[in-house]
């Protein structure tokens, strides 16, 4: 048997009924007589609060045992911890953590642009766009040509440098997201700082600007007083490489390799295909749960953005019940197996560059 697991098999054609919004609406219904859309905010306060104190353990850490190589041991635990603040901003910003709109507004602030550096309104701008239109080739941020490329229609036109990367865009996917981390910084500076960008309000570019600028001072202020400037400078590439790391084996496994609408494939789509079909699962324990922020479970996520963190296993069964009583495939798969379906699907997208090089 395959680590792959996907039920309903084969891919039942679309139809007017199976397509239309009623495909959703009986599962919308029964999820919210369990309560499963209810928000666990003192869940989250236990998880912020713990996050907090063990973020004042590593300040402390650097602080007593000064300019020594032997501080570099903390850039690590520094870069598990910054990846979990990235899943509470990333939850706040869907209102997973509180209805309140303004207190969940000043969580994500906190979490982003205060304790991360990345700015709040531009990775909304971009999360949103990518949950409303997942792989869709020409409407998802997330799917569009940039380092990487992600349909073999995108290679055409790659020269130079892109496509000499883009040609072996697998084997490099892993050593390009140390540099994750960093990007999203220099995105979310660039939004802020660019007045090109009409999108963003001037009273909240100017709030964002501000913490970015404090994130920047305390993070410098933090490293230049317990470090040389050698130490500062390996510490800060070690924390934010690996930092990239994490979230990018959080976010590979979701939708690469899955389907990718258009408006050829895609016609009728209601939200429950339009999720479910571009999404794919990470089976697993606690620690998956833990170390992938809840978004293993992609497909519930997808098709229910409010829903609190710990709620999303808890409805996994009712989304995957109804997904076979309707023929809709439920992708679900091990952790492993699933870089290796992205890392696949990558390598044959780049295959039009190989061939003849």
């Amino acid at each position: 048997m395959p680590q792959a697991a996907i039920v309903a098999e084969p891919h039942p054609e679309p139809t007017a009924e199976r397509t239309s919004g009623s495909e959703f609406t009986p599962l919308l219904r029964t999820v919210r007589e369990q309560g499963l859309l209810e928000r666990r905010v003192a869940w989250y306060a236990r998880g912020i609060s713990v996050n907090l104190i063990f973020l004042a353990a590593i300040v402390t850490g650097m602080a007593l045992l000064g300019p020594s190589w032997w501080t570099l041991l903390l850039a690590p635990p520094l870069a598990v911890l910054s990846g979990r603040m990235a899943f509470v901003g990333h939850d706040a910003g869907h209102s997973q953590i509180t209805a309140d709109r303004g207190k969940g507004r000043l969580i994500q602030l906190v979490h982003a642009n205060l304790l991360l550096g990345m700015s709040q309104e531009w990775w909304n701008d971009k999360h949103n766009r990518h949950h409303a239109n997942p792989n869709h080739i020409d409407k998802d941020p997330d799917v569009a040509a940039d380092i990487l490329v992600f349909t073999q229609r995108q290679t055409a036109g790659r020269t130079g440098l892109r496509r000499r990367l883009t040609r072996h865009q697998a084997w490099l996917f892993f050593p390009l997201t140390t540099l994750e981390g960093i990007a999203l910084k220099v995105y979310g500076f660039q939004a802020v700082f660019s007045r090109r960008d009409p999108r963003m309000p001037v009273r909240r570019r100017v709030v964002e600007g501000l913490l970015l600028a404090a994130h920047v001072g305390g993070y410098v202020t933090l490293l230049l007083t317990t470090l040389t400037v050698g130490q500062a400078i390996v510490f800060a590439l070690l924390h934010q490489m690996l930092l990239g790391l994490h979230l990018g084996l959080a976010f590979a496994p979701n939708h690469k390799g899955m389907e990718m609408p258009d408006p050829e494939n895609s016609e009728g789509w209601g939200h429950l295909r339009r999720q479910v079909l571009t999404s794919r699962n990470i089976r697993g324990g606690l620690f998956t749960d833990w170390f992938l922020g809840g978004l293993n479970y992609q497909i519930e996520h997808h098709l229910f953005p409010s829903m609190p963190r710990p709620h999303l296993r808890l409805a996994q069964p009712l989304v995957r019940a109804h997904c076979f009583a309707r023929g809709v495939p439920y992708t679900e798969t091990g952790l492993i197996d699933s870089y290796r379906q992205a890392l696949g699907h990558l390598h044959r997208v780049g295959e039009p560059l190989r061939v003849g090089a």
